[in-house]
C-alpha cells in the first residue's frame, strides 16, 4: 500500500447494501441461470469509495478488508474495465474501498461497489450515460450490480438484470432492520445450483409474511437451511423475539433480515444473539431506504 497516492480531494461515493423483501425463483433457463422474481430495497448500511484521477495508466484498487482481491478478479476493477470498453477510451483511477459491509452475506456489497463506480466514473468523467445505458454496462459484469445503479427500490427479473425502479406511491416509509450473521459466506451459485434438488428442513419456517412492502418470502431458503441449519433455528428464534415483526434469508445468505415492529428497537438484539449464536456473530441495526 505503500505506493498508493494521496486520496485528498478524492472522489466521494456511497454504496449501499441491499436486501429482497421476496425472492421467488421460477425456474432454471437454458443458459443455466435461474428466472427470478425479486425486490430489492437499499438499506443504511454501506461502503464508501475514494476515487482519483492517475496519469500513469494504472487502475489501483486499496481495501480495508485485506482478505478481499484488489486485482482484476474485483468486480470493481471489472467494472472499470466495462466502462473503458463501452467507450473505447483507457481510464486510469486510484480507488479506496472502505468496507463495512460483510463479504458472502447476501447483501451485495461487491455488486454495490462495481456500480457506485460506474456512477462515480460517469460523473467524474462527465460521460452523461443514462441509468438505462449504465445498468447495460453493469448487466454484462454480474446480476445484481444494474439494481444498483439505480440506487432506489426496484423490482428486478429475468436474471436480476431487468430492472423497474419501484413507483413513489408503492413505496412505504422507512422501516427498522435488523440483521445478524453467523462467521461463514454462502456463495449465490451454490445456492442457486441447489434449489431443484432440495427440500424443506421440517421445523422451520417458509411460508409467506405480510409486511408493509408486501409478502416477505425466499425460495433460496429452503437449499441454504438444508445445509446450514444453524440459519433455520436463527430465523425461528427471531420471529419469536417481540422486537420483530418478520424475519427472512436475505438473498443467498449467510446474513438473517428481520424487520422491526414500529417503534421497536433493535439494540438489545445484538448482545441476544450473541448469547445464544456465539461472539463471533455479525449484527447491525438499520433501515430500508
Amino acid at each position: 500500500m505503500s505506493d498508493f497516492p494521496d486520496m485528498t480531494g478524492a472522489f466521494e461515493i456511497d454504496a449501499p447494501a441491499k436486501t429482497n423483501l421476496w425472492l421467488r425463483v421460477l425456474g432454471k433457463r437454458e443458459d443455466g441461470f435461474h428466472e427470478i422474481d425479486t425486490r430489492m430495497v437499499c438499506l443504511s448500511l454501506r461502503d464508501t469509495l475514494f476515487l482519483k484521477w492517475r496519469d500513469d495508466g494504472r487502475v489501483v484498487l486499496r481495501c480495508s478488508d485485506p482478505s478481499l482481491p484488489t486485482g482484476e478478479e474485483n468486480l470493481v476493477v471489472r467494472a472499470v474495465r466495462a466502462l473503458e470498453r463501452h467507450c473505447q477510451k483507457k481510464l486510469a483511477l486510484s480507488i479506496d474501498l472502505e468496507k463495512s459491509i460483510p463479504s458472502g452475506a447476501g447483501l451485495g456489497g461487491g455488486s454495490s461497489d462495481a456500480a457506485a463506480v460506474l456512477r462515480a466514473i460517469n460523473q467524474m468523467a462527465e460521460l452523461n450515460l443514462s441509468e438505462e445505458v449504465l445498468s447495460g454496462i453493469a448487466a454484462t459484469i454480474g446480476s445484481d450490480i444494474p439494481f444498483f445503479v439505480y440506487d432506489r427500490p426496484c423490482d428486478c427479473r429475468g436474471r436480476g438484470e431487468l430492472v423497474t425502479p419501484v413507483k413513489g406511491n408503492q413505496q412505504p416509509k422507512r422501516l427498522g432492520i435488523f440483521l445478524c450473521k453467523p462467521p461463514f459466506e454462502i456463495a449465490a451459485g451454490w445456492a442457486y445450483q441447489r434449489f431443484a434438488e432440495s427440500a424443506e428442513y421440517k421445523g422451520f419456517h417458509y411460508l409467506p409474511q405480510v409486511c408493509a412492502w408486501g409478502e416477505m418470502v425466499n425460495h433460496l431458503e429452503r437449499p441454504v437451511f438444508e445445509k446450514f441449519p444453524i440459519l433455520g433455528d436463527m430465523k425461528k428464534w427471531l420471529l419469536e423475539q417481540p422486537e420483530i415483526h418478520a424475519a427472512l434469508l436475505s438473498g443467498s445468505g449467510s446474513t438473517m433480515l428481520a424487520m422491526l415492529k414500529n417503534g421497536a428497537s433493535g439494540e438489545s438484539l445484538g448482545e441476544k444473539v450473541k448469547a445464544r449464536y456465539g461472539e463471533t456473530c455479525w449484527t447491525y441495526v438499520g433501515t430500508t431506504v
